[in-house]
């Protein structure tokens, strides 16, 4: 009989590596909201793949940052974390990119004992002669990591990453019950697709000063009706998330409740408030509130 595989598999890099994409290729469901914008990803989350013989549980982080203000200090928290219980880690880069903006985190996977697994992304954006220049450089940066090209978008070479994982993983018992998908809670997942559709849509700062509070989940037989409160620093940033009357917010509200309704595969009823909470990511007791500085 088989030995039973379980370990931690955890995801860094720099913003918009495509962290996201990879980690819900993995699961084949949408965990992490995806955008194009940087600091998309602010939590530390887990994704859990199943098998008769196997548990595979991922971790996507945010995109390593210098931090301006005390969330980003509690976001690369969530980053440092990620060294401490990896049985594999993942380090993802794209073509073109010439290492992490964080030098000690880089020596950290220089050195690691753990293996390290280099994913080479997007190289279906790329020729022939500039990927193999890359994976040179890479070689030469990291020469103790496994070098995987792949492009998690096009999911080029991602099932061939994921039997290397399961070869690597340590046998164990499964840390989380078989047919648990994540460690987050439901509230959680509407938080995040509302935020991603904010990301979206709106433009500068805006994205970066929203934080979002789902205040009721209430599921019943054929429909959930959830009512969720968009907080923002500024009066001024409300009114740009409320548009002229009420159709910015209109639009947000639609779009989360056709994901959300595929994501609970249920008919889903939300209501969407906006709420100026000053300086909150600046504030320790307010992140705390919201799931940072845990």
């Amino acid at each position: 009989m088989k030995k039973h595989k379980a370990g931690f598999v955890n995801i860094i890099g720099n913003p918009n590596v495509g962290k996201s994409t990879l980690m819900n290729a993995f699961v084949g469901e949408k965990l992490s909201i995806i955008t194009s914008k940087a600091q998309t990803t602010r939590h530390r989350i887990l994704g859990i793949v199943n098998g008769a013989d196997f548990q595979v549980i991922l971790s996507d982080t945010p995109g390593i940052i210098k931090p301006a203000y005390e969330m980003q200090n509690a976001m690369m928290d969530f980053v440092k974390s990620a060294f401490e219980d990896a049985d594999v880690l993942l380090y993802m880069v794209e073509i073109g990119e010439k290492g992490l903006k964080d030098e000690a985190f880089f020596k950290k996977i220089q050195q690691s004992k753990i293996p390290v697994l280099l994913l080479l992304n997007k190289i279906d954006t790329s020729e022939q002669a500039i990927l193999e220049a890359q994976i040179q450089h890479w070689q030469q940066l990291l020469p103790r990591a496994e070098l995987h090209p792949i492009s998690a978008l096009e999911n080029f070479n991602v099932k061939e990453v994921f039997e290397r994982i399961l070869e690597l993983l340590p046998e164990a018992p499964p840390y989380y019950p078989k047919d648990q998908l994540t460690d987050k809670p439901e509230r959680f997942f509407v938080n995040e697709t509302i935020r991603e559709k904010i990301l979206l849509h709106y433009k500068k700062e805006i994205p970066y000063a929203v934080e979002v509070e789902t205040e009721e989940f209430f599921e019943e037989e054929d429909i959930i009706r959830i009512r969720s409160v968009i907080m923002v620093e500024r009066d001024t940033q409300k009114g740009i998330i409320i548009g002229h009357k009420g159709a910015a917010l209109k639009r947000v509200g639609i779009e989360a409740r056709k994901d959300l309704e595929q994501f609970f595969d249920k008919q889903v009823h939300i209501e969407l408030y906006v709420k100026v909470n000053k300086n909150w990511r600046s504030n320790t007791r307010q992140l705390k509130r919201f799931g940072y500085n845990q």
